[in-house]
């Protein structure tokens, strides 16, 4: 095989798969026993509106700084005398009564950034925002605790920055179907029988090889345990459905993952908001809902933790457009079997102590919340994957 029509085709490779060439060195054998915890990491992207997601109805200054964008107190689903779900929260309140929610506000980080990729970047790198990194907190996790290549698995076509790591990388795929299938493409098999070809040692293309080679191994363990899992629960027919059903089927296969990735984006809502933000957070309470009644019949629900964040709020005042601009803090989802504090974790934001710019301060940085889920989930050290010491928070 020469070495242009390799390098046309390594693009198959990389659209499946995203370790590096030596993971055969880093593979284990997982334990598969009851208590293999698993983290589900839900991403809101866009920049979801924590204030009409969570209500502070009881504030005044909501509704003089929203006069047409607020939730009206008569359709809002009360938590309590001074906080309310957006009304498309239904199925969350559900999870709320059953001790199965914890919502923690005020959620953010030191001197926040308003553009959308670098405070994402923050998010997914847990560093400073004057500070940059090529790893995310969850391929670092991988580096030290990664047992196989799929690990860690982002449910998209593309692995986000929060799952490559210095040494390893997680694995981005839709459907196992899928991924099994491109591997077993002829291609693959010709570079098979080139894998000990003298010349490869001298180039970059035996790393790409192997690269390759692994993925044909991992792509058949992915799709013949998934496989397996059969599930009667019924998802809404939208793409975040169909991720959180895939997600479902490879917890409740058994599938040696430790992490699974997904994401609902849209939230960025400048103009127009009402109408927009009332059909994605229905899209994602209803997916939710499915998915918790699915893991819950296959006995899987009391070892899996889901996390639900945005890379920032949105301004407390609307703008000229009925929407809002780019915020700070924000409120975040917390979704178990096993949760210490259930119901609301703090208290709601200050809306008359702003910043210069007239945005939220946070009060509790998001980096606790990760150092909790791995310390006390995860039961991992958390300072080795974040670089630094954070306080330990107790909703878990």
């Amino acid at each position: 095989m020469d070495r242009r029509k390799f390098l046309k085709q390594s693009s198959l490779a990389s659209s499946l798969f995203f370790v590096p060439s030596f993971v055969k060195a880093f593979e284990q054998v997982a334990s598969s026993d009851l208590g293999f915890k698993r983290l589900v990491i839900i991403q809101l992207s866009g920049g979801n509106d924590g204030l009409n997601t969570v209500v502070p109805f009881r504030n005044d200054l909501y509704y003089k700084e929203r006069p047409t964008l607020a939730i009206p107190k008569n359709q809002m689903i009360r938590l309590n005398d001074e906080l309310g779900l957006h009304p498309s929260l239904t199925p969350l309140k559900r999870l709320y009564d059953n001790g199965y929610l914890s919502i923690i506000n005020n959620v953010g980080y030191p001197n926040p950034v308003r553009s959308h990729f670098r405070s994402m970047d923050i998010w997914q790198t847990v560093t400073d925002s004057d500070k940059f990194s090529q790893s995310g907190w969850l391929g670092r996790y991988l580096d030290h605790y990664g047992k196989q290549p799929y690990s860690a698995i982002e449910v998209d076509e593309s692995l986000s920055l929060a799952l490559k790591g210095e040494r390893f990388n997680g694995i981005a795929t839709q459907n196992p179907a899928i991924l099994h299938n491109l591997s077993k493409d002829p291609y693959f098999k010709n570079i098979s029988r080139h894998q000990n070809d003298a010349h490869l040692s001298e180039h970059n293309l035996g790393y790409l090889y192997k690269t390759m080679i692994e993925a044909q191994s991992s792509a058949k363990y992915i799709y013949e345990t998934s496989k397996t899992a059969t599930s009667l629960q019924q998802y809404p027919d939208n793409k975040f459905g169909k991720q959180l059903k895939t997600v479902a089927q490879f917890i409740n296969s058994g599938l040696d993952t430790k992490v699974f990735y997904t994401s609902l984006g849209g939230f960025d809502t400048h103009v127009n908001q009402l109408n927009t933000q009332k059909r994605l957070l229905k899209t994602y309470a209803d997916g939710i809902e499915s998915f918790v009644e699915d893991l819950k019949a296959n006995h899987s629900f009391k070892d899996t933790l889901v996390l639900t964040f945005s890379e920032f709020g949105r301004r407390v005042k609307q703008n000229a457009n009925v929407g809002t601009d780019h915020g700070t803090a924000n409120n975040v989802f917390v979704i178990g079997s096993h949760l210490k504090k259930q119901g609301l974790y703090n208290q709601a934001p200050s809306l008359s102590n702003l910043d210069d710019n007239g945005d939220l301060k946070f009060e509790i940085d998001f980096r606790t919340i990760y150092a909790t889920v791995l310390n006390k989930w995860l039961d991992i050290d958390d300072q080795t994957i974040l670089n630094k010491s954070f306080n330990q928070l107790d909703f878990i």
